[in-house]
C-alpha cells in the first residue's frame, strides 16, 4: 500500500509518527464533519486514537477471523443437502435415455468431413461414373 493513497495531500511526506498524531481528517475520505462526529461519538481526535478504539480493534479481529472460520456442522449439513438436491434436479452425469437398455453411444458413427466433401458430392460423382 502506498501511504499517499490513504492520507490527504497536506499530510504527504510526514513520518508515520506524525501521521499517527494527526487529526482523523488526515485520512483521505474522512471529512472534517466526519472527524467531528467521531470526536463527539467516541472522543477520538487523532489517527492513533481511532486505531486504538476498541470498536475498530474488535471489527478488525472479527473480520480477520471470519476469513479463516470453518463452517459449523449445521452449515456443512445444509450445504451437503443443497448439493444433493441440486444433483437430483440436474443429474449432469446421467445422459438422456431413449430406451432403458441404451444410455450412451460408445463409438461415434463415421462422419464425412463437410469441408472436403459437401453433402457427399464426391461420392455422388463416383457413383455416377
Amino acid at each position: 500500500m502506498n501511504i499517499d493513497t490513504v492520507v490527504d495531500k497536506e499530510y504527504l511526506g510526514l513520518s508515520f509518527r506524525a501521521l499517527a498524531d494527526a487529526p482523523t481528517s488526515a485520512l483521505r475520505g474522512l471529512s472534517a464533519k466526519d472527524a467531528k462526529a467521531l470526536a463527539q461519538a467516541f472522543n477520538v481526535h487523532t489517527v492513533r486514537e481511532l486505531a486504538n478504539l476498541d470498536f475498530v480493534k474488535w471489527a478488525s479481529a472479527i473480520t480477520t477471523l471470519a476469513e479463516h472460520e470453518q463452517a459449523t456442522p449445521e452449515e456443512q449439513a445444509k450445504e451437503t443437502l443443497l448439493d444433493g438436491g441440486l444433483e437430483m434436479t440436474f443429474p449432469a452425469s446421467d445422459p438422456v435415455s431413449v430406451d432403458a437398455g441404451i444410455t450412451r453411444i460408445e463409438v461415434a458413427p463415421d462422419k464425412v468431413d463437410a469441408h472436403d466433401d459437401h453433402q457427399h458430392a464426391g461420392k455422388m460423382e463416383e457413383a455416377a461414373h
